[in-house]
């Protein structure tokens, strides 16, 4: 292939000089779009987010990790070499605790702002979540109000527990409610587990999120089956990340000891729950992982997930990318739906002309 039609094929999927050509970033999708992928789990820690927070004292950037130093440039570099034509980004606001709510309302507002300037600046190559608080209503409102409404958010982001208290809690159900009208695209993510304190791991040396996020994950999950949160707000569509956490691997489990739940769960029932929500792959999503996956999940419920920057590039595109392009339980096809259809169908919106 010649340099100039590579550079079209992998930096610009989806760009100018694509559409210049009359080509869309489909025609350099291949048979499985492992080049036009949609990526749902994307950490964007906002710079001018970032500027502010320490301004008011919240936060200072040198002692906040390596996946808060967001830059756009590194970023669409590490997209076009891993196949990701769109990033849906979850605006981050790595703060323990704001001082009110009409803090925290300010910093949404900012972080709001940021991603605006971002879609505005790279059109195509990023779309967004909103960020909702279950134990804020009033800060969540504001956000899905102008996210979704004025500013093109294609659904929200919550985390898995909040301040201890699990997604699907009853407190939970007026925010819930008011999302399921909108019918919207519900994007979790694991946190610390309650109890545990960030600077002194439970077992030393293992960070939160090598063993304790994907147990988050796996509770929250089982707790909005409990819940009845699913039946409650079936127009609501969760998305899982980490490829569900444990649920996979436990899924039998539950089936088999759903009776010792409070409330009951019927058995029989347990599998559909499970293929009700939606999964990313950021993991990696290895053989193993994925084979317990496909046993657990339609492959039209798993969509293509990064974790960048919380993943390094080079795990990213020397790892995750390959694993997932190798998995043997998927077809051609799945694995195209997988990196980009499933997303489209699911947030149509992402669908722009010569996308």
């Amino acid at each position: 292939m010649a340099p100039a039609a590579a550079a079209v094929t992998v930096a610009d999927p989806t760009g100018a000089a694509a559409r210049a050509a009359g080509r869309t970033a489909s025609d350099y999708a291949g048979a499985d779009a492992r080049s036009a992928r949609i990526d749902v789990h994307h950490h964007y820690t906002a710079p001018e987010w970032l500027a502010w927070a320490e301004r008011k004292e919240m936060v200072s950037a040198a002692q906040l990790p390596w996946w808060t130093r967001w830059e756009a440039a590194g970023t669409l570099d590490v997209m076009d070499r891993a196949g990701i034509a769109t990033a849906v980004v979850s605006p981050a606001m790595p703060v323990r605790g704001f001082e009110s709510s009409a803090q925290r309302r300010e910093s949404v507002t900012v972080a709001l702002d940021a991603v605006a300037g971002l879609t505005a600046a790279h059109p195509g190559r990023f779309a967004f979540f909103a960020p909702v608080f279950p134990d804020d209503l009033e800060a969540s409102r504001r956000s899905f109000t102008r996210g979704l409404d004025d500013l093109g958010a294609v659904g929200v982001q919550v985390r898995a527990n909040t301040r201890g208290v699990y997604l699907g809690d009853p407190s939970h159900d007026r925010l819930l409610a008011e999302l399921n009208e909108r019918s919207a695209v519900v994007n979790t993510h694991p946190h610390e587990l309650p109890g545990t304190d960030p600077a002194r791991p439970a077992v030393p040396g293992v960070p939160a999120f090598y063993c304790d996020f994907p147990l988050d994950t796996t509770r929250a999950a089982v707790n909005l089956i409990l819940s009845g949160t699913l039946d409650r707000y079936p127009n609501l569509s969760f998305i899982l990340p980490h490829g569900g956490g444990f649920l996979p691997f436990i899924a039998d489990r539950m089936g088999a000891f759903a009776h010792f739940l409070t409330p009951k769960v019927e058995a029989a029932r347990v599998r559909d729950y499970l293929h009700r929500f939606y999964y990313d792959t950021a993991a990696p999503l290895g053989e193993a992982a994925a084979a317990a996956l496909l046993a657990t999940a339609d492959p039209a419920r798993i969509l293509y997930g990064s974790d960048w920057p919380a993943t390094p590039a080079d795990t990213l595109t020397g790892v995750a990318v390959p694993a997932l392009d190798r998995a043997s339980g998927l077809t051609p096809l799945q694995r195209r739906r997988v990196n980009r259809d499933n997303a489209l169908r699911l947030m149509p919106s992402l669908k722009r002309p010569g996308s």
